[in-house]
């Protein structure tokens, strides 16, 4: 990785510390520092921090004893601009992001809008000599958390060893009608017909048997806020089951019943939680509850 010095400001103002224990840089931030974890994070990734003089964004970077730590007071990371992405944590390996609403996670024909594309072109400005590789996807038109990895190694291993490697994904959503149930499970076979539809199966129909596990967080009389964990993780799995019992999610036009109050597909990627793939550290995101899907429960 190069230093990239260069993108400090000299305006930056400072706030200058002296190590006396010795601990990785994120664990003595947060200890030191009277900030939320997500603002520490967010001055790491937007290089922010200098160790000795020198940028630092390695979260686990190992301090000693007698290193100086400079703070910057104003840095965010100007060098990723875009609507439709935000990035929640970088690292040499990785990138963890928030994805908009109409955006795909990877090109799909020509010149489609897509999330990798946009962090090409942000790790080009910054002189990563790296590339975005998918490694899981969300529809077009569900927002949220998602990983991709920066090179092939962290691709191959994130890939092959998912199921170890990422123990709690979440989503959100609003559905339609009243939710009866407080919480339960949802298991069938899932396969796609000849038209690219995913329908379900109480019986092992030749498809992939996926699981879905829910928890109904608010309810009125029309719609129902509800937390989806995922077992598996199966094409248009959430919106299925969803249909399946009889309250679709909000604005799907593939598997709804055309309730549509914000003009948009009301589901989030919410809560994602793994083992990074190198350095095996538990690595936890949670992004609020979108502010639209608040407005639908408090509107009734």
């Amino acid at each position: 990785m190069k230093n990239r010095n260069q993108y400090n400001q000299p305006q930056d103002r400072y706030d200058h510390y002296t190590v006396k224990e010795e601990a990785p840089l994120l664990e003595w931030l947060l200890n030191h520092l009277q900030q939320s974890r997500s603002k520490v994070k967010a001055t790491l990734q937007g290089r922010g921090i200098k160790v000795n003089g020198k940028v630092v964004t390695q979260f686990d970077f190992l301090l000693q004893p007698g290193m100086k730590i400079a703070v910057s007071q104003t840095k965010k990371n100007d060098q990723f601009k875009s609507r439709y992405v935000k990035i929640v944590y970088e690292d040499r390996y990785l990138v963890v992001v928030e994805k908009n609403i109409g955006i795909l996670s990877m090109a799909a024909g020509h010149s489609s809008l897509n999330v990798k594309s946009v962090l090409d072109d942000y790790f080009r400005k910054t002189r990563q000599n790296c590339t975005a590789h998918v490694v899981h996807r969300l529809d077009r038109d569900t927002s949220g958390l998602m990983i991709y990895a920066k090179d092939m190694t962290t691709e191959q291993i994130l890939e092959h060893e998912w199921h170890q490697i990422v123990y709690d994904r979440r989503y959100v959503a609003v559905v339609s009608g009243e939710m009866e149930d407080d919480e339960g499970t949802i298991a069938n076979w899932l396969k796609d017909n000849k038209a690219y539809v995913t329908y379900s199966s109480p019986v092992d129909n030749g498809g992939k048997y996926a699981v879905t596990h829910f928890h109904t967080l608010a309810r009125t009389a029309d719609h129902s806020l509800v937390e989806y964990r995922l077992e598996t993780g199966r094409k248009n799995q959430i919106r299925v089951h969803s249909a399946d019992m009889g309250h679709p999610v909000c604005g799907d036009v593939k598997y709804g019943n055309g309730d549509d109050p914000i003009h948009r597909l009301c589901l989030h990627a919410y809560v994602l939680c793994f083992y990074h793939p190198v350095t095996h550290q538990r690595m936890e995101f949670e992004t609020p509850v979108p502010n639209d899907f608040k407005f639908i429960m408090n509107n009734k």
